[in-house]
């Protein structure tokens, strides 16, 4: 958990909460699945979701006996929540310190825990394109050591990329970075 957010919100749930729904808004979760994810009581959890919900930064939508939950991404707080998320996470200072400097990169995506916004601390990037991988492991070591989470990839080129894109549709992913005019 970042100091950052705990020195402005004083509940580790609604942290857990917001960390989980704002790094990826696709991502949607019920109570019960979040009270096993957090380790927490139910009731802890549907609190924090009960408050998030009543100031639309969440919104929630029944189906069957469970009701599912999501980032508002309507809410005047979305995009500087959505950025705080990113600085907390790293994601940020991955982009910042490692995709833009490894040559003839396409696009890059988070991909498994953290595109579902939940931080385990191996941050999984597939990066698309022709990448120097000394280069790209020295960036690594050095971001990896100022967020303080380990930073796994997986390298493609484009044709492997366009063969695998069916398979990264069944996985939870996130497009957190693409080149002008990279065509996918």
């Amino acid at each position: 958990m970042s100091d950052l957010f705990s020195g402005l919100i004083t509940s580790k749930t609604r942290i857990r909460l917001l960390l989980r729904f704002f790094l990826n808004a696709e991502t949607s979760a019920y109570l019960r699945e979040l009270s096993n994810e957090f380790n927490v009581s139910s009731n802890s959890v549907r609190e924090e979701l009960n408050q998030l919900t009543k100031t639309n930064l969440l919104t929630s939508q029944k189906s069957g006996r469970q009701i599912f939950y999501k980032a508002n991404p309507e809410h005047p707080l979305f995009p500087e929540l959505r950025s705080m998320v990113r600085k907390v996470m790293g994601v940020d200072q991955v982009i910042d310190g490692i995709l833009i400097r490894l040559g003839e990169l396409k696009s890059a995506y988070l991909i498994d825990d953290y595109a579902e916004g939940k931080d385990t601390g191996i941050i999984d990037l597939l990066l698309v394109g022709d990448i120097n991988h000394n280069q790209l492991n020295d960036l690594s070591g050095k971001v990896e050591k100022y967020i303080n989470r380990k930073i796994r990839t997986l390298v493609m080129s484009q044709p492997e990329f366009f063969d695998f894109g069916p398979k990264l549709k069944l996985r939870p992913n996130l497009l957190i970075w693409k080149q002008d005019g990279a065509d996918h």
